[in-house]
């Protein structure tokens, strides 16, 4: 059947009409295009534009006399037009279309003053060109400049306002980007709609790079005195002249300004982050802000200028509160003794008052002091602890499982809660014969002594005497556990006495091995960050000598890692990577190995490049420990720097499958069988570098907040696809990366971790636990323990860790933290960064160390415990309470005006205890702190201008 013609109806994309209509007015409004914006345009905006239209006319006439009066009556109607903040400025949109031709128009100008002004004006208008004529307004201005003869003087940029600066404060960063990079280094400007137009060639800029400088200062100046100080400090990074900024700050600006330079630190590739701390430090020695100043030379790890500005206040009380920050930050003492070839007199001069402040001696008294002030001065049992009652197991099951594993916990937790308070019942205050020490056997005796010494923390006087009666024990391991309390007690305090010295140097060349060890690793942990060279000539033989085993040669290095930490030691370093490649292999392959590794990287805390010879030197080693102890050193010279490209470095070397290279190595052979096995033997060992690589992640991100964010998400993904080395140093990456700082995603990813099904994550995972809540007291942090303790009631080892947990959440009953952050989590304590990642070394292989005879080394967290306190002291030191404000600490960086700076606070009087990330503030302005920061010692003046309500109203 034929198909019907079917009628074709064209269906138009709109009505015809207005179709109709629409092309009609696209006609008209071309035609008419210049009389319809008139029309819109409003009486005084037409007069305007008439008025600009008949000066430019004039620009272009022969009468050169009409030129001055036409540009200066511009350049009014320039600055005098006002405009709100989102539009373009009307004079700037009416002369746009005439830009190319003033352009044009200028060439043919003689050189005079009127080609000057010409230019400034020429200058501002190329702000509207911007994108297709890329610096334009920088181009003019130092033509404006050049122009202009000797005698007379071009306007300040900020005249013409404040956008034109930001505008030409941004050229100058790229002019001068382009200058020392050449010009691929700026990107080109976004091209046009229309393909076929000629690429725009931007002119060359006159001028040398002085002028530039010069240019820079006027804007930065500008932007000083108008409240935008980020961008003045912004334009000197880019021209790279940051310490020029010195002499252009006042009193009100510099505040801002260094707390801008501050934040930018972290972010900076070194030279510039030491560069920006040195000229931070500049500026607050120029307004006498010491506190400060001494804050950043001790970030700077710099004794030369941590000596200058510690004599540089005449005031002795200010003398003592920068005292207090010192021994805080345990500096030497002997880097304020000037040395001898520049002061004769050296000696007499640190009077008594300070070296007390300076050798933290009062640290005990104030401390207990502080804990009857909050309640917690009555030692706590185990029980209150462990709070048994609570936990889910099955009753009459876990009470016999390994009693002398769960005495041996007891005495950890009843080291770590009640530390420092000496009146635990245990141990110091239990009566003859019944100690604790003999509730444990061999090497749990050992520990149960060396608690004595964390019980009495701080304490050296009374300390000495309780421990005294232990060492004449005929028990070898008793005697080795009260040379370790000797030392642990002496943590952190320095005395006139030097008993830990006269006591221990001694024993260090003991026949007995237990003996030795303790003597060794108790001055080590003694004298943490001292820098001592006595100590040098004392423990160096032992690292060097082939004779005495791996495990004596390695503590000595790691006790010297400790006292010498951060120093960079030249003799030190070349002993330890002598021993390193003269050891035959056998030795290096021990479990020891690491710890010797340790030490050397301790020397490097915070150097940055001062490690690079070493590294070269540790690649020559033929050896899988090089390749350790390259890792460990890097991540120690660039700890909580933020380090961007290390922390990729180490993220490809957790990226490695060992097992996977080794198979196509095999497949590669041809498999033969003995072969096979003999890889295999020779294979186990390699992969401990990628666990150190994990913890050197955390190590570099811990100083910044958004570093320690991003570096989360990466052990999320290694903890999904990383070997099981891996995976079992992913927990103390956490446990490091956020030391007494428990937030909800860090406990709660450890909390999923510590049921996972490889008992070597689960029990890191619980440790990384008490090292995230340390002394917290956190209450959730706490229940999820319990319940683990039920969950693991018939896993001995992983019950050890989780009674360890405990102790360490309730560190000091809640008053002690192990963060090495202090002063607002601005400056880093080295020895505290020392005893962490000693304490989380052992965990690497615990099964080897903590839970075989070595867990002992669980006290090498006191080196990074400290009190949590704010303590107000009057002049004369003696406490005196005041009411202030204690909050969560807000990042007031950058905002404008005078913001808070702490947010959901609650008022108290001191002393009151500080969390990892909270801020005091003082209440009323009766008194002026000494101190920048009110943490730890604070000692306060009367403030003169105060005057009591009541006086007031009356």
């Amino acid at each position: 059947m034929a198909e019907r013609p079917a009628a074709e109806i064209a269906v138009p994309s709109k009505d015809p009409k207005e179709k109709k209509k629409e092309e009609d007015k696209q006609l008209d409004t071309k035609a008419n295009g210049v009389k319809d914006e008139e029309e819109e345009l409003s009486e005084e905006d037409a007069q305007l534009k008439s008025e600009l239209e008949m000066l430019i006319e004039r620009l272009k006439e022969l009468n050169t006399d009409l030129y001055r009066p036409a540009l200066e009556t511009l350049r009014t109607l320039i600055r005098t037009s006002t405009s709100s903040m989102t539009s373009v400025p009307k004079p700037l949109k009416f002369l746009r279309p005439h830009y190319p031709g003033l352009q044009e128009l200028f060439e043919t100008w003689p050189a005079s003053e009127n080609k000057s002004l010409f230019a400034d004006i020429l200058s501002v208008l190329a702000m509207t060109y911007s994108d297709t004529e890329p610096r334009g307004t920088l181009r003019y201005r130092l033509l404006s400049a050049s122009l202009l003869p000797p005698t007379s003087k071009i306007s300040e940029p900020g005249s013409w306002g404040h956008e034109y600066v930001r505008h030409l404060a941004a050229e100058l960063g790229e002019e001068y980007t382009i200058r020392q990079e050449g010009e691929e280094a700026v990107p080109p400007p976004a091209p046009e709609a229309d393909p076929d137009a000629p690429k725009p060639k931007p002119a060359p800029v006159p001028g040398t790079i002085e002028d530039l400088h010069n240019l820079g200062l006027e804007c930065a100046t500008f932007f000083l005195g108008h409240n935008a100080e980020p961008d003045a400090v912004d334009l000197f990074v880019e021209l790279e002249i940051v310490d020029r900024i010195v002499s252009l700050v006042d009193a009100n600006t510099f505040g801002r300004v260094c707390a801008y330079m501050d934040r930018c630190v972290m972010l900076l590739p070194p030279p510039d982050d030491v560069t920006f701390l040195r000229t931070i430090h500049k500026i607050y020695l120029q307004f006498s802000k010491f506190p400060e100043a001494l804050g950043v030379a001790i970030r700077l790890n710099d004794a030369a200028l941590i000596r200058q500005d510690f004599n540089a206040s005449g005031n002795p009380i200010m003398k003592k509160q920068l005292a207090f920050l010192l021994a805080r930050a345990q500096i030497p003492i002997e880097w304020l003794k000037a040395s001898a070839s520049e002061d004769a007199d050296a000696e007499d001069e640190l009077p008594e008052d300070i070296l007390e402040c300076l050798s933290n001696t009062q640290l005990s008294r104030h401390f207990k002091e502080f804990g009857k002030e909050v309640g917690v001065a009555d030692p706590k049992s185990l029980e209150d602890v462990y709070k048994s009652h609570l936990e889910t197991t099955r009753s009459g099951l876990s009470a016999n499982v390994d009693s002398a594993r769960a005495n041996l916990a007891g005495t950890f937790v009843n080291a770590f809660v009640n530390a420092g308070f000496g009146n635990d019942k245990l141990m110091v205050e239990a009566e003859e014969g019944n100690s604790w020490v003999y509730k444990n056997k061999d090497h749990g005796m050992m520990s149960a002594a060396a608690s004595l010494g964390l019980g009495l923390l701080w304490d050296t006087d009374v300390g000495l005497s309780h421990i005294d009666k232990y060492t004449y024990s005929p028990e070898e391991w008793i005697k080795a556990g009260a040379f370790f309390a000797t030392g642990l007690l002496n943590a952190g305090v320095r005395t006139e006495a030097d008993a830990a010295l006269a006591l221990l140097a001694e024993h260090v060349e003991n026949k007995s091995v237990p003996l030795k060890i303790s003597a060794i690793m108790g001055l080590g942990v003694a004298y943490a960050g001292s820098h001592r060279e006595d100590l040098l000539t004392l423990l160096l033989p032992a690292v060097a000598d082939d004779g005495v085993s791996m495990e004596i040669a390695a503590l000595s290095a790691l006790a010297l890692g400790f006292v010498f930490v951060g120093s960079g030691n030249g003799e030190i370093t070349s002993t330890i990577l002598q021993t390193l490649m003269e050891r035959d292999d056998k030795a290096l392959d021990e479990k020891w190995g690491r710890f010797m590794a340790l030490g050397l990287a301790l020397l490097y805390v915070g150097l940055q490049d001062a490690s690079d010879a070493t590294l070269e030197t540790l690649k020559a080693i033929q050896h899988p420990i090089s390749r350790q102890a390259q890792i460990l050193v890097e991540v120690c010279s660039f700890v909580a720097t933020g380090n961007v490209l290390r922390v990729q470095r180490l993220l490809h070397l957790c990226g490695e499958h060992l097992d996977a290279l080794k198979e196509q190595a095999e497949s590669a052979e041809g498999n033969k069988d003995e072969k096979k096995d003999e890889k295999k033997e020779e294979k186990k060992p390699d992969d401990t570098f990628q666990s150190f690589a994990v913890l050197g992640i955390a190590m570099i991100a811990m100083g910044e907040d958004i570093g320690a964010e991003m570096s989360m998400r990466q052990f999320n993904h290694l903890m999904h696809y990383g070997d099981p080395i891996i995976r079992k140093s992913v927990p103390l990456a956490l446990g490091l990366i956020s030391a007494s700082n428990p937030q909800l995603p860090v406990l709660d990813t450890l909390s999923k971790y510590s049921h996972d099904h490889d008992l070597a994550v689960a029990l890191n995972a619980i440790f990384a636990m008490g090292l995230v809540g340390a002394g917290t007291n956190n209450a959730r942090l706490a229940q999820m323990l319990r319940q683990l303790a039920g969950y693991y009631y018939k896993e001995p080892d992983c019950l050890f860790m989780v009674r360890i947990a405990q102790g360490l959440v309730h560190m000091g009953k809640g008053t002690i933290g192990i963060n090495p952050f202090f002063s607002d989590r601005n400056i880093m304590s080295r020895p505290a960064i020392a005893g962490l990642l000693a304490t989380i070394m052992a965990f690497t292989d615990a099964k080897a160390f903590v839970l075989d005879k070595y867990h002992w080394m669980l006290y090498f967290l006191v080196t990074a415990m400290y009190p949590r306190f704010l303590i107000t002291l009057d002049e004369n030191l003696e406490s005196k309470p005041v009411t202030v404000r204690v909050g969560q600490a807000v990042d007031v960086v950058g905002q404008a005006g005078k913001p808070r700076t702490i947010s959901g606070f609650q008022t108290h009087q001191t002393p009151v205890r500080l969390g990892t990330t909270e801020r005091a503030e003082l209440a009323t302005e009766e008194f002026i702190p000494y101190a920048h920061v009110l943490e730890g010692f604070v000692i306060l003046q009367k403030n003169p201008g105060w005057e009591k309500e009541d006086t007031m109203q009356m």
